[in-house]
């Protein structure tokens, strides 16, 4: 799968105490592009430093093209439902994600992850497993 990449940042979940605003900012800038879109939207992960704890790149795309493609491989991947009815799914979901990594129960690959937000209004974080 190819998505197109609208805009993207490059941040820090524990070293970037601007992380959240630079997130926030990021999708406002993109949803002003996506105004009549009614696709799948993406928040894609990539170009890892290292793991969760290290540098990594973040950006809003979609399935049509117009912006930098970047390549979804046919990697295998963990699927987690988050619950969108709760305004902190996104975050507790990517919570349970660490716990789960931390644990040894998940062995990332850190190539690219995803969240994936459906038309519907669900919302699936897709996490590249070795």
């Amino acid at each position: 799968m190819q998505l197109s990449i609208i805009t993207s940042i490059r941040t820090n979940n524990f070293n970037d105490k601007h992380v959240m605003d630079k997130i926030k900012n990021m999708w406002e800038s993109a949803s002003k592009s996506l105004t009549n879109y009614e696709g799948n939207v993406y928040g894609v992960y990539y170009d890892y430093e290292s793991d969760y704890k290290g540098d990594y790149s973040i950006g809003v795309a979609t399935e049509k093209n117009g912006g930098t493609p970047i390549e979804i491989t046919t990697e295998k991947y963990e699927i987690f439902k988050v619950d969108s009815t709760d305004d902190q799914g996104v975050f507790k979901a990517w919570s349970n994600i660490w716990n789960l990594e931390e644990s040894g129960t998940l062995n990332r690959a850190y190539t690219v992850d995803f969240e994936k937000y459906l038309p519907n209004g669900e919302i699936e974080i897709h996490i590249a497993v070795e």
